[in-house]
């Protein structure tokens, strides 16, 4: 028995991985190959270029405390609740912002809605990861 807290830690930091890898790849994207989303947003030019490559930086930027829940989700327990409550954040505001949008910008409006729909996903998987961690190794 003495096995089950270190798969529950595995399980947890699997899942933190997730998390961060998708959100990873999705900043290095944006990064990346910006001419790839300009349009999403109805965005085009330099000034396309730019606020995309902006965005990704921003969400690269977002994902330090992911890191260092991965690495150490017990040490780092606090890491881990940030992520939790930053993707929180990301997820209410954006359902706020998709509000916010007219229905003639269908395109934009489904380019929030994306980021809603992963927001949600990777909620879910923090949250796991966090009960999972608190379960296994109490109140921290």
């Amino acid at each position: 028995m003495k096995d089950k807290p270190k798969l529950r830690l595995r399980i947890s930091q699997l899942l933190i991985f997730v998390v961060l890898a998708i959100n990873t790849y999705c900043a290095v994207d944006f990064i990346v190959r910006p001419e790839l989303y300009m349009g999403a947003y109805e965005l085009s030019g330099e000034v396309g270029r730019v606020v995309m490559i902006g965005y990704g930086i921003l969400f690269l930027m977002w994902q330090v405390p992911y890191f260092f829940a991965l690495a150490q989700p017990i040490v780092h327990h606090t890491s881990l609740i940030q992520a939790v409550l930053m993707q929180m954040v990301g997820l209410i505001g954006e359902s706020f912002l998709l509000q916010s949008i007219p229905m003639e910008h269908a395109l934009l409006r489904g380019s929030i809605l994306r980021f809603i729909i992963f927001d949600a996903g990777g909620l879910v998987l923090l949250i796991l990861a966090f009960l999972i961690i608190r379960k296994t190794y109490g109140k921290q």
